[in-house]
């Protein structure tokens, strides 16, 4: 999911595990070096956990360690103002067990590739499942800061075709909390973090309905 509660922000899944999101106002900078060897000891750490579900209680909590190192080196605190968050991302860990679907029998996971999509000149989000399921959602976005957005789910697509408005209560935030060409790092409002990589820099979120 894109969002949830805990003073924080968090992204989503297909369906319920869609909604997460992100919330933080971590930055500083520091050299290219510093983020580098940051970067590279956060992906290192995340590298054979199956986007998180797998991972211990420790690692957990040394991934998280090592993406606070990393938050604190943010080159763009006002990720909403940078062309560099727009595109596809592909999700490479997360501690939300909804959107890894480690609370379902192992046939009801997703095991392909996760992305969430992020469209801040229309202001919109998606997030997707691939194989086997390829459920997605369709989200409206909201800046509450330079970093943070409220998130309005729109549209579940289940199956990737049978097409569900979201209720009301279907919302949350998001906030990124590291930005850079290749990675971005966002905490959700449940507390849940996520880390991503860019996939598709030229990929947008256009509607049936935008020339109407």
């Amino acid at each position: 999911r894109l969002g949830g509660r805990s003073g924080r922000a968090a992204p989503p899944s297909a369906l319920p595990g869609f909604l997460d999101g992100f919330a933080n106002p971590f930055g500083g900078g520091g050299s290219a070096a510093k983020r580098d060897a940051a970067k590279a000891a956060l992906l290192a750490a995340i590298e054979g956990c199956e986007r998180g579900v797998t991972a211990s209680d420790d690692l957990k909590n040394q991934i998280d360690a090592l993406a606070s190192a990393l938050e604190r080196l943010n080159p763009n605190k006002k990720a909403l103002r940078s062309e560099l968050i727009n595109g596809e991302w592909e999700l490479l860990y997360t501690t939300s067990a909804s959107i890894l679907g480690s609370n379902r029998p192992w046939p009801f996971r997703p095991i392909g590739p996760i992305y969430q999509t992020i469209d801040t000149e229309r202001l919109r989000a998606r997030n997707r499942e691939t194989f086997p399921f390829f459920n997605a959602v369709d989200a409206d976005l909201t800046p509450t800061s330079a970093s943070g957005v409220n998130v309005q789910f729109v549209k579940f697509r289940i199956f990737g075709v049978i097409k569900v408005d979201a209720p009301a209560s279907a919302r949350g935030a998001l906030d990124t909390t590291y930005l850079d060409a290749d990675i971005r790092v966002g905490r959700g409002d449940k507390g849940n973090l996520f880390v991503l990589r860019m996939r598709d820099r030229e990929k947008r979120l256009e509607r049936e309905n935008d020339d109407a």
